[in-house]
């Protein structure tokens, strides 16, 4: 696997424990409503009735469209958030930044989702990895942000990039996790940019 980030572009400003920071809840989206409502039509263009759905680095809000869906597992760091999100048959706690590798079987998913939450990886190219791994060989994964960010936890490779750069980089992160081919969507629908990247499974 490629090495996407140097150990500079991965620092963090708080180099404590991930769980630590994320210990007590946050009841907030880190969007606007114009982003969020724009994220739900691109799920919407993407996700399937009967998908079976990964929300990866979730909260209390998962922005899915109101769709019939085999299953939706999510993950995230704080028990609290997730077990507030009605979107959610099932969860999981795990430091992405500690252990990178997923406990869901190869193939089980059609698509993953991860909104607001890629700039605080540090081992992107792994995580990325696993989600390809778990993805069926047509799925795809939806990273989408936009430029707020707890500034003491994103990386430095985040902070230091423009949003252009920044959604280059994600496009990186994408071949590094064996991807094939990627989408880049830009807009500005509200008072925050809405970027994200389609990362698609390259054909059997």
């Amino acid at each position: 696997m490629s090495r996407v980030l140097s150990d500079v572009d991965r620092q963090k400003i708080d180099t404590n424990d991930d769980t630590q920071f994320y210990e007590s809840a946050r009841f907030v989206t880190h969007a606007d409503d114009a982003f969020m409502a724009r994220l739900t039509t691109l799920y919407e263009s993407e996700i399937m009735p009967g998908d079976r759905v990964f929300d990866a680095m979730s909260s209390w809000v998962s922005f899915l469209p109101d769709v019939p869906l085999e299953c939706v597992v999510g993950h995230g760091l704080n028990e609290a958030e997730l077990e507030a999100n009605d979107c959610l048959d099932e969860y999981f706690l795990q430091d992405f930044n500690s252990d990178r590798t997923l406990p869901l079987e190869e193939n089980s998913f059609d698509v993953v989702c991860c909104a607001l939450s890629v700039q605080y990886l540090q081992y992107p190219g792994d995580v990325f990895s696993e989600f390809g791994r778990i993805l069926t060989s047509d799925g795809s994964a939806i990273v989408s942000f936009t430029n707020r960010m707890f500034p003491t936890k994103a990386i430095r490779a985040w902070q230091t990039r423009s949003m252009d750069e920044r959604a280059a980089l994600v496009e990186e992160y994408f071949t590094a996790g064996g991807f094939g081919e990627t989408d880049r969507i830009v807009a500005q629908p509200g008072t925050d940019p809405f970027y994200s990247v389609i990362g698609r499974q390259p054909p059997e």
